[in-house]
């Protein structure tokens, strides 16, 4: 059987971040955005809803009702979910517990459905040294028209043009990661979201190439997005501290974050609160 990834309760019961006395009546209508950590090798710390991943969740709840679970996704699991999130799904086993479950043809049927008949899904990936399963994921992701590729791009801050959509005029704190390549022809319709800025220079390191870092695609009624880093929303770097040594402090990334997620789930994001204005 699956370990649990928390000590409260097997396959971490529902969480719902939603309790905080800053959130909309209980009434109030949400999306619900699920937080899958079916992907992720149990003991694997990065990225856990209540560690590194603690404040993007508890500050989007304001929003969304937030869910966080390692179950598997069917049809069931993912009955009433507008938007699933998948940060770094896990290729090898960490230390002595058993392998991680990998996107199967079960999963990606589950998934594909999903996003068809509406539903939203945003992958985050950080290919180099976090253990990122790739093969497996680029078979989910190729059903869309995107893929993980090995070109990458240091760290860096990208001051978006007010012309981009849905994030013009933010600025982007991006910690390292590779690209997503697009398969032409798609019927998704795959696109760049944000496309890494030559003239904007990494703040440490050379890579710097040409090419998408956050990537879409529509198929069906729905959305998908896949994201070449999956630090840019941990607590390091919302609040400016900084990961590997560089610390980019100008940055909206709880803003881009906050747009993203609406825009996945089909939702009008409100007007930022000025409690989450970074």
């Amino acid at each position: 059987m699956r370990q649990s990834i928390s000590s409260i309760g097997s396959l971490l019961a529902t969480v719902l971040l939603a309790s905080s006395p800053s959130v909309p009546a209980a009434d109030a209508v949400r999306p619900v955005l699920l937080y899958s950590r079916h992907f992720n090798a149990a003991g694997e710390s990065r990225y856990l809803h209540d560690g590194t991943y603690r404040e993007i969740l508890h500050r989007l709840s304001q929003e969304f009702e937030v869910r966080v679970n390692d179950q598997s996704l069917n049809r069931e699991s993912l009955q009433g979910i507008q938007v699933v999130l998948v940060a770094n799904p896990s290729d090898k086993a960490v230390g002595t517990n058993p392998p991680p479950h990998h996107f199967n043809d079960a999963d990606i049927a589950a998934l594909d459905g999903f996003v068809t008949d509406g539903g939203g899904l945003i992958v985050l990936g950080n290919q180099e040294n976090h253990n990122l399963e790739i093969e497996d994921t680029n078979r989910l992701l190729a059903r869309f028209g995107l893929q993980f590729t090995n070109v990458y791009t240091d760290a860096k801050q990208i001051v978006l043009s007010v012309r981009v959509p849905l994030f013009g005029g933010l600025k982007w704190a991006y910690y390292t990661g590779n690209q997503v390549q697009f398969l032409p022809g798609h019927p998704a319709r795959p696109q760049a979201l944000i496309s890494n800025d030559l003239s904007q220079k990494p703040f440490a390191g050379t890579r710097d190439a040409r090419g998408a870092l956050m990537a879409s695609a529509e198929p069906g009624h729905g959305r998908v997005v896949v994201v070449t880093d999956a630090g840019w929303l941990t607590d390091d770097a919302l609040s400016g501290r900084g990961i590997g040594g560089v610390a980019i402090k100008d940055q909206d990334n709880f803003e881009i974050a906050r747009r993203l997620m609406h825009w996945a789930a089909h939702t009008v994001a409100p007007p930022p609160s000025p409690k989450n204005r970074n």
